[in-house]
């Protein structure tokens, strides 16, 4: 019988988290893929030969849901606290304001820091192609979600080049609404819709893209949409607020006025067997979290930005409303103008009072599942690549996290 040249890397620390929760004294074996082949426990493992020992945590990679790569020259630019439409404006006219060149070395500079920090995939909002050949050569996993808006929008005709690019690059994408507040009604619902033939115009949504590095095949992608990141949100729905004068002031056109509010636009327009992510929920009430879990079930993922809901309104996600609804929760960083840094670390310490446990499963397991790829990541099981990263500084006895806590990649 041959035997097997296949060669083991032996990693273990204090604990390992897993699906069932935090294992004392784990030990990884990874082959040179970076394949995990076996999950093992001993009562020795910092003296056993021929295994890394480790003091701290061994986690999963992490699973950034919802991230702004192209908008990673802005950090800082946009003032805090400016408020939702401000911040809007001001990105709108700042995005191009540096060279290609700058543009891309920024988003280079972004994806080496995630994954010296662990980070292992990311859900990143696209409304251009400068990112694609960087996302490419990363060893970093990118779901994009190709960007819908412009209330003058009649259909998703603008999207084409860019779902082709996306596709050459042998990237998954998905199209997706920006927000409730950004398409008409009938735009909105045909995008919502993935790709179904508006037979008034003859026009196609651009279909959603499988994995062309995983599984290869066409799949109804996930959609990504902005909600309740603001109060004008709301207001807005009302003819009311600082998005409304904005959008009178430039005469565009607003069909959002009768329908009630974003949830209700979401609970009529988005098919309740899509894969949904919404991101934000900030402002988000108790009635309409109750609404959207019952109407979408475990399709829905809320992912939450604490660092940039502070930077741009100062709120707060309803983390308890949402435990309390049995929510679906991952977590994203947004982009660098919100947030001084893309450190998923950094948005679980800014969400405070939540067990280790939980947060660690938002930020693992929670992301891989909303962008389907639970498959290869997000947990630490034989047979999955989810990438291994080492938490040190946590409070191992009471296992919370610490100001001094600082997360790190091993594989």
């Amino acid at each position: 019988m041959e035997k097997s040249t296949r060669t083991f890397r032996r990693i273990a620390a204090h604990y390992l988290y897993t699906p069932r929760g935090f294992l004392r004294g784990g030990i990884l074996s990874v082959d040179a893929e970076g394949r995990i082949a076996a999950v093992e426990t001993s009562d020795r493992v910092d003296s056993l030969p021929g295994v890394e020992f480790y003091s701290g945590i061994l986690i999963p990679g992490t699973v950034n849901a919802h991230c702004h790569l192209e908008l990673s020259h802005l950090q800082g630019a946009v003032p805090a606290g400016c408020g939702l439409a401000a911040f809007a404006r001001a990105v709108g006219m700042l995005r191009r304001s540096r060279t290609p060149q700058e543009r891309e070395e920024a988003a280079r500079y972004r994806i080496a820091r995630m994954r010296a920090e662990g980070t292992v995939a990311v859900g990143d909002t696209c409304n251009g192609t400068g990112t694609f050949r960087i996302k490419r050569e990363s060893p970093l996993y990118f779901h994009n979600f190709l960007e819908l808006f412009g209330l003058r929008t009649t259909s998703a005709g603008p999207l084409e080049p860019l779902a082709k690019t996306c596709r050459a690059y042998g990237l998954p994408f998905s199209v997706t609404p920006h927000s409730t507040y950004s398409l008409s009604r009938d735009v909105f619902s045909r995008t919502a819709d993935d790709g179904r033939k508006d037979e008034a115009d003859g026009t196609f949504v651009p279909h959603s893209s499988g994995d062309t590095r995983g599984k290869g095949a066409e799949m109804s992608g996930p959609l990504s949409i902005h909600f309740m990141e603001s109060e004008e949100e709301r207001a807005l729905y009302r003819g009311e607020g600082a998005l409304w004068e904005w959008y009178r002031e430039c005469g565009l056109p607003a069909d959002f006025t009768g329908e009630g509010s974003p949830a209700e636009r979401i609970l009529r327009l988005v098919p309740r067997d899509r894969n949904l992510l919404l991101v934000h929920g900030t402002f988000a009430t108790e009635e309409e979290i109750a609404a959207l879990q019952e109407h979408f079930g475990e399709r829905l993922t809320w992912v939450l930005c604490p660092r940039s809901n502070a930077y741009v309104t100062g709120g707060y996600p309803p983390v308890e409303l949402l435990r309390r609804h049995g929510a679906r929760i991952a977590l994203g960083t947004d982009s660098a103008a919100s947030n001084g840094t893309l450190s998923m670390l950094g948005e679980m310490q800014a969400l405070k009072g939540i067990p280790l446990e939980e947060l660690l499963g938002w930020a693992t397991a929670g992301g891989a599942r909303a962008l389907g790829i639970d498959d290869r990541y997000g947990s630490l099981e034989a047979g999955k690549r989810p990438g291994v990263a080492l938490l040190e500084g946590a409070d191992l006895r009471n296992m919370r996290l610490t100001p001094a806590s600082s997360l790190r990649r091993l594989v």
